[in-house]
C-alpha cells in the first residue's frame, strides 16, 4: 500500500508505535477478565456474607487479597495497602498507551514537516519551481506521516480510555470485598 511506502524511516517508529498499542491493548483485556480480577464465585460470597467460606486462589486478584488476608493477622490499613497495590498492577503496561498516544502523532508531525523541508529544498534557483519528483516525494511523506500517526494515536487513546474505566471499576468491586473482609474481622 502507498501509505507505507511513502512513510519514509518514519514507518519504523511508527510500526513500533502501533505494535505496542495493540500488543499492550490485547494483553490487558486478557488480564482485566473479571474472571481474573475478581471472580463470580466470590462476588457471590461477599454478597451473601460468606466472608470466612471465600477460597484463597491466587489465580486472581481478589483471590490474592483473600490469600493474605487469610495467611496472617492483618490490620484494615495493611490490608487496604495490599489491596490497592494488587489495583496498581492491573494497571501495569497502561502506561505505554499514553506514551503512544503522545508518540504517534509527534511522529507524524516530524515526518510532515521532513516532508515539507524535502518540498522547499527541491525548488529551482534559475526557473523558481520545485522538481516534480522532489515535490511529489515530500508531500507523500509529509501527508502519510500525519495520516499514520493519527492512525496509530486515535485507537490508542480510545483503548487507553476503555482500560482505564475497566481497572476503575473493578477496583471499585476489590474495595467492595476489602471492606466485606474488614467488616467480617472487625464483627
Amino acid at each position: 500500500m502507498d501509505i507505507f511506502t511513502h512513510a519514509g524511516i518514519f514507518i519504523y517508529p511508527l510500526g513500533l508505535c502501533s505494535f505496542l498499542a495493540v500488543f499492550i491493548t490485547i494483553e490487558r483485556l486478557i488480564a482485566l477478565r473479571p474472571s481474573c480480577i475478581v471472580p463470580g464465585s466470590v462476588v457471590e460470597a461477599f454478597v451473601a456474607g460468606r466472608v470466612a467460606d471465600v477460597p484463597a486462589d491466587t489465580g486472581s486478584v481478589a483471590g490474592r487479597i483473600i490469600a493474605f488476608y487469610q495467611s496472617q493477622q492483618v490490620d484494615s490499613n495493611s490490608l487496604k495497602a495490599y489491596a490497592r497495590l494488587e489495583v496498581s498492577r492491573m494497571e501495569r503496561g497502561v502506561f505505554l498507551l499514553e506514551v503512544v498516544i503522545g508518540a504517534a502523532p509527534l511522529l507524524g508531525l516530524l515526518g510532515t514537516v521532513t516532508g515539507l523541508t524535502q518540498v522547499f529544498s527541491g525548488f529551482s534557483a534559475e526557473t523558481g519551481l520545485p522538481d516534480p519528483g522532489t515535490f511529489i516525494t515530500g508531500i507523500a511523506l509529509a501527508l502519510n506521516t500525519t495520516i499514520l500517526g493519527l492512525a496509530i494515536a486515535i485507537p490508542a487513546l480510545a483503548a487507553h480510555a476503555y482500560l482505564l474505566r475497566r481497572v476503575e471499576s473493578q477496583a471499585a468491586r476489590i474495595a467492595l470485598g476489602v471492606q466485606a473482609l474488614v467488616h467480617s474481622r472487625d464483627g
